[in-house]
């Protein structure tokens, strides 16, 4: 019974998520994604604890693609960054 609270609480929090994500500016997108490296750096901590404590091997599956996902959000958001911040500067 209590997996039917998960899933719901999943689905209510990826709905307002994306609402948000959507309500934001678009000259806001990139320094909001640049400050959100860190954030993803703690997800990545939260996604290996729980990998690390898994039971079943489902669930560490599930916790080491936790883990990929998350990294590829870091690594992609400080791509963009440096391609943002190569855009400021000055050509010699």
């Amino acid at each position: 019974m209590n997996n039917w609270y998960l899933i719901i609480l999943f689905l209510a929090v990826a709905g307002i998520g994306g609402k948000l994500i959507r309500d934001v500016p678009s000259l806001l997108h990139t320094p909001l994604m640049s400050g959100m490296n860190a954030l993803s750096g703690i997800t990545i901590l939260g996604a290996l604890t729980a990998a690390a404590f898994a039971q079943s091997r489902g669930s560490v599956i599930l916790g080491m693609l936790a883990v990929t996902l998350a990294l590829i959000n870091v690594v992609s958001g400080f791509i963009v960054t440096f391609r943002m911040l190569r855009m400021f500067r000055k050509k010699t």
